[in-house]
């Protein structure tokens, strides 16, 4: 229990130099390729997968915004790799680190807002002022629409972030208690253990549906601006 709350958030180090790219590569390896006419049931379930989620995420979509189909696929992908590989012990989350998915988060926002204002400028400057709206009120107004504009991003990182950061202290917690219990109240033991064994299964599904809320907001904000 003196281990350090937050040591798994560091980023690991070989030699002195961070490990992170190579952690964040590695999910990659987990998702074969066959250039056979019949593949396996990995592959075979793999493709289900895909052509299930980019069904659902691309069918509102233009024929422009359908062209980011194979980026919104990799990024679904890898963002739920990534997750699900956290919870194995003793490892570390690229997802829980705000910086990397603010890397993640802003290049899609900047590409989807800019796409909206190349291709439809008049309807991206309609979203900063309602129909209708009183012109005392227009000034305050547009700077409320630009705030929230220039706060996606931020909100699409901070929500990734917070949700599997919560889930790791909150199964690190437990877990610590259930080690001091053991030791003192079996009965006690046992039942933070059960809590522990729930928690663990609520965190994988918390980690594919934070990777398809992530990815279904970028998304709707390429949806519209295409």
């Amino acid at each position: 229990m003196n281990e350090n709350l937050f040591a798994s958030f560091i980023t690991p180090t070989l030699m002195g130099l961070p490990i992170v790219v190579l952690i964040i590569a590695f999910p990659s390896i987990l998702f074969p390729t066959t250039s056979r006419l019949v593949s396996n049931r990995l592959v075979a379930i793999q493709q289900w997968v895909v052509k299930l989620i980019m069904k659902q995420m691309m069918t509102m979509h233009s024929t422009k915004g359908r062209t980011w189909a194979l980026m919104l696929t990799s990024l679904i992908i890898f963002i739920g790799s990534t997750n699900l590989l956290g919870l194995l012990p003793h490892s570390f989350t690229p997802t829980t680190q705000l910086s990397m998915n603010l890397g993640m988060a802003i290049p899609l926002w900047a590409g989807a807002v800019i796409l909206g204002f190349r291709h439809k400028p008049k309807s991206s400057l309609a979203h900063f002022l309602p129909q209708g709206t009183p012109i005392p009120l227009i000034p305050m107004l547009i700077i409320i629409e630009t705030i929230s504009l220039f706060i996606q991003p931020m909100a699409l990182a901070v929500r990734l972030t917070a949700n599997i950061t919560a889930g790791h202290l909150l199964m690190h917690l437990i877990g610590g208690a259930t080690l001091v219990l053991s030791s003192i109240s079996t009965p006690t033991a046992m039942l933070t253990f059960i809590i522990l064994v729930l928690l663990t299964v609520l965190e994988f599904a918390v980690a594919l549906i934070q990777a398809y809320v992530f990815t279904l907001l970028v998304s709707l904000y390429l949806h519209d601006n295409s």
